[in-house]
């Protein structure tokens, strides 16, 4: 195969390596999908992002229905239920990560708001992720999951699934596993935060942040 498809194939596996290298998506845990004009590439189902093969990627219609390559990742639903409401956005990298993971194990009292489980800590979270709302708990590939993530990631390009991790949408895989990995970072420096007094930005200084870099 050759083209924009083997192209598209050979980012999402080198994008998949970073992560993995990183320690994002440990063992068989995590996925990526990127839109194409007819369809969409997913990494397979129990696939480890780490060693991913551009040949054996999940290939799926525009109809959703799988017709070439390894079976897709059990959360194909999700994916598609957040490329339904977002149709400007072409990537999304779904992982679980230690820290965001941690975050979404939190009992909700120790959430910094309804809206955003994570606070403003700096501008490029502010600027890559926005508010981070927490999608409520079903059993990984349920299709209940994929029709509650459509509320939530209509005016959010990142969401939180309770006790299971981040999934993050953006116009590129590029832009979707910058802001994963800002995530990430942010929920890691939270944590470390515990127990210190904090100085956030401002809704003042958010404001600007956003008016600057806007989504």
């Amino acid at each position: 195969m050759t083209g924009p498809e083997q192209s598209a194939r050979e980012q999402i596996c080198k994008l998949g390596a970073k992560l993995a290298a990183r320690g994002l998506c440990p063992g068989t845990s995590g996925n990526i999908s990127l839109r194409l004009d007819d369809g969409w590439l997913m990494t397979p189902t129990n696939s480890s992002l780490g060693e991913l093969d551009p040949a054996t990627l999940s290939r799926l219609d525009g109809a959703g229905k799988h017709v070439a390559g390894d079976p897709p990742t059990k959360e194909s639903l999700l994916h598609r239920a957040v490329y339904d409401v977002r149709p400007k956005d072409g990537a999304i990298v779904h992982l679980h990560s230690t820290h965001a993971v941690a975050i979404s194990c939190l009992d909700p009292a120790c959430h910094h708001a309804t809206d955003s489980v994570l606070p403003p800590i700096t501008p490029y979270f502010v600027m890559r992720v926005g508010k981070l709302p927490l999608v409520p708990y079903f059993k990984p590939g349920d299709p209940k999951l994929a029709d509650a993530i459509r509320d939530y990631a209509k005016g959010h390009r990142a969401v939180l699934l309770a006790n299971h991790g981040p999934v993050v949408a953006g116009t590129s895989l590029s832009a979707a596993s910058a802001s994963i990995e800002e995530l990430e970072e942010t929920a890691k420096l939270h944590l470390l935060l515990q127990g210190f007094r904090v100085r956030l930005l401002s809704d003042v200084q958010v404001r600007e942040v956003e008016e600057a870099f806007p989504s």
